[in-house]
């Protein structure tokens, strides 16, 4: 196992200048309450405080809304009330928020498709939201002062969040917001994914990627940036993945090794991954543990290469597969376009226009790759097979996350409160 390295202390003014849940089992006469589900789509409008429900194929069409900051006033008088935490909620605003709140980052529905459970990075907060009343079941507040990226076990029960100011992930039942365990990870935790059997979960640290040090001499200001994996169940580590070393032995000393969105082969052979600042990705071989392929996408020449205009060191954010492993479908989000690439060449398709894309997922029939346009308040269908547009959806401000999910057949929208 690689040694970790020591922890970057990042300092307080820097700290301040901040897969589907499976299906429900089929109604039985044993379990006559079971409601029938329709899959779907919810898209996070992080700036906006909403998630838009659409078709998970098709024409993507949507079907309804949801507010995900019911209580909105309580939360603003908490942290009105304390003064960390408002300088917290300002410091969110005014960088990684680019001058906004940030209200949703992720979220996923229960398997009975009832409720949908919501990380809040400037409420610092995971709720559960009932789907038909748009009411809190409940609410978790992460450790630090800012919650990110989640992810849910393959058997739907928990869910992991990252809380990125105390370099903590939160492990919950879905059902209850109960903490089932947490695990120590490198510097501002951010991806999270767990394998397909359900017995690791894999953390992507990205450091400190709200600051203005972006020249690779100043790389080692950006702080503890490594993968790490633990047991599921005893939440204890169980591996460290540097990729510092491993660039380095390519002579790629120059990039980043903070891992970014990142997606399993369906063998779970390997990891395909972005890192901050680079306009491309990278194959990585879990068994022999190296990188095995770069691939560099073409820059838009509209986009300057001062890596200081990229935001949040996030040059192309968002990367997916096609259920058969032959497709992959990258978010060039500060190159303003999306492409899907031939995992056997790498070879990318049409470069298809998109108004800085940040998140690249798969739809429910597996044969397109939906991104989320955040510059355009849209989603788009790319299809996989000809790597071409299929259609684009109107959404909510600034959406970002597009996960799979259900809701119970014949759902509308909560009544507003």
């Amino acid at each position: 196992m690689p040694a970790i390295r020591p922890r970057h202390l990042c300092s307080v003014a820097a700290a301040l200048a901040l897969t589907a849940a499976v299906p429900a089992t089929t109604a039985t006469a044993a379990d006559s309450s079971a409601a029938a589900l329709r899959e779907v789509m919810f898209v996070g409008n992080n700036w906006d405080g909403t998630a838009d429900v659409i078709k998970s194929s098709g024409d993507f069409g949507k079907i309804g809304r949801i507010d995900v900051i019911p209580d909105k006033d309580e939360r603003m008088a908490e942290i009105n009330a304390d003064p960390i935490k408002w300088i917290y909620f300002m410091a969110i605003r005014n960088s990684v928020g680019e001058g906004h709140d940030q209200f949703v980052d992720d979220m996923y529905s229960t398997p009975d498709g009832r409720s949908v459970v919501v990380s809040r990075p400037s409420f610092a907060d995971v709720v559960s939201l009932d789907l038909a009343t748009g009411d809190v079941n409940w609410r978790f507040p992460v450790s630090g002062y800012r919650a990110d990226h989640m992810a849910v076990s393959p058997d739907g029960k928990r869910v992991a969040v990252s809380a990125s100011t105390s370099n903590t992930v939160h492990v919950l039942d879905i059902d209850t917001g109960r903490e089932l365990g947490k695990f120590a990870t490198g510097d501002k935790p951010h991806e999270n994914i767990f394998t397909r059997d359900g017995k690791y979960i894999y953390n992507m640290a990205i450091g400190d990627v709200n600051t203005q040090t972006d020249a690779p001499w100043l790389d080692w200001t950006k702080g503890d940036r490594r993968i790490t994996v633990v047991d599921a169940t005893t939440y204890q580590q169980v591996k460290v993945i540097d990729m510092r070393p491993k660039l380095d032995a390519l002579g790629l000393t120059d990039y980043s090794d903070a891992v970014r969105p990142a997606v399993f082969s369906p063998d779970e052979s390997k990891l395909y991954f972005q890192v901050s600042f680079f306009n491309g990705f990278f194959e990585y071989d879990l068994a022999t543990e190296k990188i095995t392929r770069t691939k560099t996408l073409p820059k838009n020449p509209a986009t300057s290469d001062d890596r200081t205009t990229f935001v949040n060191d996030s040059r192309h954010h968002g990367i997916s597969m096609s259920p058969d492993g032959s497709k992959l479908c990258v978010a060039g989000t500060m190159d303003d376009y999306a492409t899907v690439v031939n995992r056997t060449t790498l070879q990318e398709g049409p470069l298809v226009t998109a108004s800085k894309p940040y998140w690249a997922t798969v739809s429910g029939d597996g044969k397109s790759c939906v991104v989320s346009e955040s510059g355009t308040d849209q989603v788009t269908a790319i299809d996989f097979a000809t790597g071409r547009k299929q259609v684009s959806v109107p959404v909510g401000d600034h959406p970002q996350r597009v996960r799979l999910g259900h809701v119970e057949a014949g759902w509308t929208s909560p009544a507003a409160g």
